[in-house]
């Protein structure tokens, strides 16, 4: 019997940014980078992979690790971190790991040549085949490489790859030079000797050996036209996918909280930006702006994908009010005939196919939206606050720092009628109150006695018909912890 799916879609003690979600064969399997629960910087664990029947997507399991850092030459103190992943099947039936390598928080990240590895199948263990390279045998180095993707297109190896900050533009040439140096390591005269610029999102053709340039690196992101862009532009997570004839370019925006898209009938060139896929704090959406974000956002990084009939967006949000601890999340998505992509909403139940079963226990953790109303905005760094957020200690993952307003979210439940609903919780105790909607009076209240330890509240009733979102706002003093909630029919 098939369970249902919840967000994140890996079990919560899990954090797997970064996700390139690729169907081969009946599974769907996601590639990405690891992070270390209360890690201090970006990508510490070695890759592992995630994957599920493509018919049941609430049945994720676990192959172990596929490659290690240590596999790679660059491999050192100095160098000792796996970044964003992506894999292709080449056309000689392999599978191939395409990533870079960098040190403590990104350095020497964008010094760092594109590393392969490969393997027989997709959930094996891969082992290091080079680096990517011009046809002279010298390391593809002529721009920043970074994040990269790999597509085959009928028998054609393309790789996607940069990074880019359109603000450096906005400097004096020496500023520029100079704030491009510190970043890339790269000397004045380097950076001078390439008229189009070191930054930007490349495209390159592979040989079939996937290792050697076929073609010279053509340059595409300077190149997106369509209303809106600039506010939206390419900063990084470069990804590809290739449906109905279409390609679309899917990129981290320089807002560092939401994916972006542009399509192009053709790999390289003509590409029209689309808008915004899904933002980890609902910003645009409706509306939306930045400083009312539903979540403590910061850095993004997936993909589409289709799985079955139903196309995806996969991507991460953070945890722990750190930037370090990222997990795997998913929503789906509708490309209309027009080849547009509408945002979607952050939910509880991405990968769901509807809503959940208001019936049964579900961890706090899974909220989609979590707030106190001036949730901030975080990129590469761990930070002491106050802010309500998902934490662990080291058994159990929970809610924290949920004080007086804090509102904690989860989309979509579906109600049959009378429901109970009830807690687990500690803290200072007060009340919880029960919303169907936040702009709404309370459906009911939950009272909370102080507590030191985990303890469950009393049940209160509510009525509710079809599907709706399930809130809690918290109006005691003081702070709690959440744990669980349990729905019951009456």
């Amino acid at each position: 019997m098939k369970r249902q799916a919840v967000n994140p879609y890996l079990p919560l003690s899990e954090y797997i940014p970064d996700g390139e979600a690729h169907v081969f064969g009946d599974r769907v399997y996601l590639f990405g980078s690891h992070d270390r629960e209360r890690g201090d910087t970006y990508c510490m664990l070695d890759y592992t992979l995630w994957s599920a029947p493509v018919d049941d997507l609430s049945d994720w399991s676990c192959s172990g690790i596929i490659y290690s850092p240590a596999q790679d030459p660059l491999y050192g103190e100095e160098m000792k971190y796996l970044y964003a992943p992506d894999v292709v099947q080449g056309n000689d039936g392999r599978y191939y790991l395409y990533y870079c390598m960098a040190g403590w928080r990104g350095r020497g990240g964008y010094g760092n040549p594109i590393s392969v590895a490969v393997c027989d199948r997709p959930d094996g263990r891969y082992e290091y085949l080079g680096i990517v390279r011009n046809p002279d045998g010298t390391p593809l180095l002529r721009h920043l490489c970074f994040d990269p993707a790999v597509i085959r297109d009928e028998g054609t190896i393309r790789l996607y790859f940069g990074t880019n900050y359109p603000w450096f533009d906005r400097m004096p040439r020496l500023m520029r030079e100079t704030a491009i140096h510190i970043m890339s390591g790269r000397s004045r005269e380097q950076i001078r000797a390439v008229p189009e610029g070191i930054m930007g999102a490349y495209h390159v053709e592979l040989e079939d050996d996937m290792l050697t340039a076929h073609t010279s690196p053509v340059r595409i992101d300077s190149g997106i036209s369509g209303e809106g862009y600039v506010s939206h532009s390419f900063f990084e997570g470069a990804s590809i996918r290739k449906i109905g004839g279409i390609y679309y370019f899917v990129w981290s925006s320089i807002k560092n909280h939401e994916l972006c898209y542009a399509t192009s009938p053709f790999p390289d060139r003509g590409f029209v930006f689309g808008g915004t896929i899904v933002s980890t704090g609902d910003v645009g959406l409706n509306g939306r702006r930045d400083r009312e974000r539903l979540n403590h956002t910061g850095t993004t990084h997936g993909c589409i994908e289709k799985v079955g009939d139903q196309c995806y967006v996969f991507y991460h949000r953070l945890t722990h009010n750190s930037d370090y601890c990222r997990q795997a999340c998913a929503e789906p998505i509708t490309i209309s005939p027009d080849h547009s992509i509408a945002q979607a909403e952050v939910t509880s139940c991405g990968l769901n196919r509807g809503p959940l079963d208001a019936s049964g226990v579900y961890m706090a953790a899974i909220c989609c939206n979590l707030t106190n109303g001036h949730m901030r905005h975080g990129s590469n760094g761990n930070r002491k606050s106050k802010e309500p957020c998902m934490t662990s200690d080291g058994k159990d993952q929970y809610l924290t720092g949920i004080r007086k307003g804090t509102l904690a979210g989860y989309k979509y439940f579906d109600f049959h009628g009378d429901t109970t609903v009830s807690v687990r919780y500690r803290g200072s105790g007060g009340a919880l109150a029960v919303l169907l909607s936040p702009d709404l009076p309370p459906v009911a209240q939950i009272p909370l006695s102080e507590s030191g330890g985990w303890t469950d509240s009393p049940s209160v009733t509510l009525s509710a018909y079809g599907t709706h979102p399930l809130y809690f706002r918290y109006l005691g003093r003081g702070s709690i912890d959440l744990m669980s909630f349990e729905l019951e029919d009456a």
